[in-house]
């Protein structure tokens, strides 16, 4: 089979007219062909999700594939860490079983911090033995993200014996340090680890560079620092990849890594630098087995509109095969059966007070989490709120509302809801909730009254995980019955239902925030400074311990 077009030179980033002659039988490339003429299309090496957890976007592997290769996206590099703090080695490899159906490639990495914290129990632990036994196992190609740099760099023994273990399969290892630097940056790369996605700026993205890692250039539905890290692009070409991280199925269905590309390209970055971040070095770090269009290499490929302009992509093709074409994914989704670990849950108003040991005070001064739209970094802030019969109430009107995570999980002792107060959601007259909690996953929720909130937590808890959103009368939800992470649903028809929720919190409830439940995920997750509130409260990120949300 021959297939006419301009074929991308890795090496020199050219589109060189002629083709590529592939053996069906083996799926192989056979040679490329020089041409004079040829076919008005661009033939380029697959793209590469370089981190990501496929959980965050709450779609299965199977039905993430089957969206990411309409957009030219043939792998991706998943740290299923989300799943395994739910439901630990078995999640794990319910996910990897999903994949396989899938004509593309998912490379599944060891989760090295389950639970994320010492302070924050999720539903699972991986340790030691969880960690050797599954680098023992078949697709699973990498040491996934170091959260506790903490434990890195005070020499916590159980991490480090798992980091030695990856050094000993001879797999990459990845790291998660954000704002971290100079000795302490070191230390920390010295003990192995290899990349990193958390830089907010291009001072942060270069110095670690220096220090001899790998930047993954993330841009997904909470953090996007691809404009701020373009010039890192630019000036250490070779030692940058495009990531998601954690993107939402609604922006997935939009478009992928095709989009970065495109960016790029207005921005006037060389194509060569384009298919190095996108392609050849997520592949060649992490070892996947992807060709890069050369003679000899598996006939893995997308074919686009030519000239690149707008990065359009026609066809995605695996092993010598056409798998998407025109929009339209060619593959089967096979049904499947959910999983989950989740108690039986009722909320009252009651249950989220805020009470202070003495009524006999008309004000308080309580902690309040700051927000930044678009960024995982929360601030800390102190503001005056009215207290009434010793409980401290919410400022809607300032835009200072209730916050809580309840534990999700069965457990011997059952603890309160956690509460505290934050700033820069902007909702009126409601809540929205989420059983996605990063990374224990309990149930989140956020709203202008006691009530909206104790109604947002029931209905997730009556479906067994979900995003859900109620105010005014009305209430939406989106079930996530796996895991309380994740849909049975195809792409289209959960970014549909997403689409929903996203409008209504917005439009309805007024949120301020582009990605409301995203950003609300997110407050649960304790090693991001400053301010994060978790289930046993609300956590000091930078000094590493719980302080009380009220003083």
């Amino acid at each position: 089979m021959f297939i006419s077009g301009y074929v991308a030179n890795i090496s020199t980033g050219e589109l060189e007219p002629g083709g590529i002659e592939i053996n069906e039988q083996e799926g192989r490339i056979i040679r490329r062909c020089r041409a004079d003429s040829c076919d008005p299309c661009a033939i380029l090496p697959g793209f590469v999700d370089a981190h990501i957890h496929i959980e965050s976007s709450m779609l299965l592997p199977s039905r993430f594939a089957a969206a990411a290769l309409l957009h030219g996206t043939l792998a991706a590099v998943c740290d299923p860490h989300e799943i395994a703090n739910v439901l630990g080695a078995a999640g794990i490899r319910a996910l990897i079983a999903d994949g396989a159906q899938s004509p593309f490639i998912f490379s599944f990495g060891v989760p090295s911090c389950v639970p994320a914290t010492e302070w924050e129990p999720g539903g699972a632990v991986i340790g030691v033995d969880e960690v050797r036994t599954l680098l023992n196992e078949d697709r699973l190609g990498f040491l996934g993200e170091v959260m506790n740099f903490p434990g890195v760099l005070s020499g916590d023994p159980e991490l480090s014996m798992k980091i030695a273990l990856a050094k000993e399969a001879g797999i990459p290892i990845d790291g998660h340090a954000p704002g971290l630097s100079g000795a302490a940056l070191r230390q920390y790369i010295n003990a192995g680890i290899t990349t990193d996605h958390e830089c907010s700026g291009a001072e942060e993205a270069l110095e670690k560079i220096s220090a001899g890692m790998r930047i993954q250039i993330r841009e997904g539905s909470a953090a996007r620092n691809f404009e701020a890290l373009l010039p890192v692009l630019m000036q250490a070409p070779e030692h940058c990849m495009f990531c998601s991280d954690d993107l939402h199925c609604d922006a997935l269905f939009a478009g992928h890594i095709n989009l970065l590309a495109a960016r790029a390209l207005w921005a006037g970055v060389p194509l060569k630098t384009i298919l190095h971040a996108a392609s050849v070095l997520p592949i060649t770090h992490y070892r996947l087995p992807l060709g890069l269009l050369r003679a000899g290499d598996s006939a893995d490929f997308i074919i686009l509109d030519y000239p690149l302009t707008e990065v359009r992509v026609r066809e995605a093709w695996m092993r010598g095969k056409c798998v998407a074409k025109n929009g339209v994914y060619l593959g089967e989704l096979s049904p499947v059966q959910a999983i989950n670990s989740f108690r039986e849950i009722t909320i009252s108003e009651s249950d989220l007070a805020v009470v202070l040991p003495s009524d006999q005070t008309a004000q308080c001064t309580a902690r309040v989490i700051e927000l930044t739209d678009g960024q995982l970094l929360t601030g800390a802030s102190e503001a005056k709120l009215r207290v009434c019969d010793g409980q401290v109430l919410a400022d809607p009107e300032r835009d200072i509302l209730k916050l809580t995570v309840v534990g999700r999980y069965p457990r011997e002792e059952t603890l309160p809801p956690a509460l505290a107060f934050v700033h820069g959601f902007g909702l009126r007259d409601g809540a929205i909730a989420s059983s996605v909690a990063h990374d224990a996953h309990n149930i989140i929720a956020v709203g202008s009254s006691d009530a909206a909130i104790a109604r947002a937590i029931n209905l997730i808890a009556e479906n067994h995980g979900g995003i859900a959103a109620c105010g005014g009368g009305r209430e939406h939800i989106l079930p996530l019955p796996f895991g309380g992470l994740m849909t049975l649903l195809d792409c289209a028809s959960a970014a549909a239902e997403l689409q929903t929720l996203e409008a209504f919190a917005r439009n309805e409830l007024k949120s301020a925030l582009t990605t409301p439940f995203m950003t609300l995920s997110f407050l649960a997750l304790l090693v991001i400074p400053k301010l994060k509130l978790g289930e046993r409260g609300l956590f000091d990120g930078e000094a590493f311990e719980f302080v009380s949300c009220v003083q």
